[in-house]
């Protein structure tokens, strides 16, 4: 019998390709000149009973881009040219962030700085997870930069994280939402994809409802489209998408812990992420939530990895 052929090799990819895309390395953040600097964080806040579930996704995410690499200056039907339409408008691959499942304030700490850094040298953050307690200290790290900024957080995810607390941990992956609504350089949340049996009560959702969360949960976007999100977004706004991969439905990505019916379809998150960019300024990004362990056969690998791809298309697009 002969051995599973390379069919990566027909579109020439890259074999152990190390960064997202074969996009440059930026190891020292100190020395960032890109206008989009990709970070994985594996890690922030785990909860004790599943620990960091999610290290590994970013590498799988990176490892999903190989038969991209060498095609990643062709044409791009998404974008209707190129992925990145110049040299200068790419971003780079900053590695992974160091990580202790013992010492979540380390964690959470090495995020923060590392989004600071990225801010202050006027570019954009984008976080590859790790499991959804990591979106907060990117949360917190935006705020100490607002300098009086206002945001709007999207978040896509088919669960709401507007427990107070759990297992006795206010900032694991539960709470994130919960505690940005907490934070004064955020004046709006949109939620959308919840579906099915959360981990939420009743009554988290009565709080989020309460401070003023517009939801639209995946039955009403499969029934009254994108606009129904796209006109919940201010005109000029500055915007933090924060995306779940259990958000699309786990035909397209199985390996989540959480898997739904009625997920998102791929252009549906396309388009939220383009019509989010339509109505103002993307700010940051974060994916989170793959877990490559729960994967079939890695499409749900490719179809984040390319999501995120997509995604980057956009930002390189509104850069400055």
């Amino acid at each position: 019998m002969n051995p599973k052929p390379d069919l990566g090799a027909l579109y020439g990819a890259t074999t152990g390709a190390k960064t997202f895309l074969g996009l440059e390395e930026c190891p020292d953040l100190d020395h960032l000149a890109a206008p989009i600097a990709l970070i994985g964080a594996p890690c922030a806040t785990p909860y004790a009973s599943v620990g960091a579930y999610c290290r590994n996704g970013p590498d799988a995410l990176r490892r999903a881009t190989g038969s991209l690499t060498a095609n990643v200056d062709r044409h791009d039907f998404d974008h209707g040219g190129p992925v990145f339409p110049s040299r200068g408008k790419r971003p780079v691959d900053c590695g992974n962030l160091a990580f202790d499942e013992a010492d979540s304030a380390s964690n959470r700490a090495k995020i923060a700085d590392a989004v600071s850094k990225v801010l202050s040298k006027g570019a954009i953050p984008v976080l590859l997870g790790g499991d959804d307690s990591v979106p907060i200290p990117m949360l917190d790290a935006i705020g100490a930069a607002a300098a009086g900024k206002k945001y709007t957080i999207l978040q896509i995810d088919a669960h709401i994280d507007w427990r107070e607390v759990h297992m006795g941990e206010r900032l694991g992956l539960s709470s994130t939402m919960r505690r940005a609504s907490e934070m004064p350089h955020i004046e709006r949340i949109i939620q959308v994809g919840a579906r099915g049996i959360g981990s939420a009560a009743t009554s988290d959702h009565q709080d989020a409802v309460a401070w003023g969360v517009k939801f639209i949960t995946a039955y009403e976007l499969h029934k009254h489209g994108i606009g129904a999100v796209v006109d919940l977004i201010p005109e000029g706004s500055n915007i933090i998408i924060c995306i779940d991969a259990d958000a699309l439905d786990p035909s397209l990505v199985p390996g989540v812990i959480g898997r739904a019916p009625g997920g998102l379809s791929y252009y549906q998150a396309v388009d939220l992420i383009k019509g989010a960019a339509s109505k103002g300024k993307i700010a940051a990004m974060d994916f989170v939530e793959f877990m490559p362990e729960r994967d079939v056969d890695d499409i749900g690998a490719f179809t984040i990895a390319r999501l995120i791809t997509t995604a980057l298309g956009v930002l390189a697009r509104q850069a400055a």
